[in-house]
Formats: C-alpha cells, structure tokens, sequence
C-alpha cells in the first residue's frame, strides 16, 4: 500500500506505524471505569471510510491523518493530524 505523505509524496506503508482508528476519544476522568473499559475493548469494525493515525517513522515523522475505505484500502484524504480536519 502507498500511503501519500503530505510532506515526503507517495511512500511504501512499511516505512509508517500504524496507530488506529482516529474516532476514539480517551474519557477525562480516568476513574470513570466503565468509561475507560468502552475507550480500550469496545471499538467499532465499520465497512467503508474511516480516519486513521500513522505516523511516518522512517520519513518526516509527523502524524498523518488518512481518509482509507476498509474495504478496498483506498485512500481518499491524507493531511498532517495538527492541521485538524479539512473543511
């Protein structure tokens, strides 16, 4: 798979670590541990479009953010996580 860098252009996935699904939000208050336990195990396995974090560990070193359809593996998006969302 090539994963297009906003900084180094279109590089091999191998040269990432892949961090997850971007959608989860870690609960404020750690103590909440229903709240903690749903953040850890209890994720979502959906078919189609998801944002992801990788991070480029053999290039720029900055976490990216992709826009990749689970089915295919298509990317539709990639932009640098600080930069937020793309309106």
């Amino acid at each position: 798979m090539r994963i297009p860098c906003p900084y180094c252009g279109d590089r091999d996935s191998q040269e990432f670590v892949y961090r997850g699904d971007a959608a989860p939000v870690r609960p404020s208050d750690p103590a909440e541990e229903t709240e903690f336990f749903d953040y850890v195990y209890l994720r979502e396995n959906p078919a189609g479009p998801i944002d992801e974090l990788w991070y480029h560990a053999q290039g720029c070193r900055n976490w990216i953010t992709l826009t990749r359809d689970t089915r295919d593996h298509a990317i539709s998006a990639a932009r640098l996580t600080s930069e937020g969302k793309s309106a």
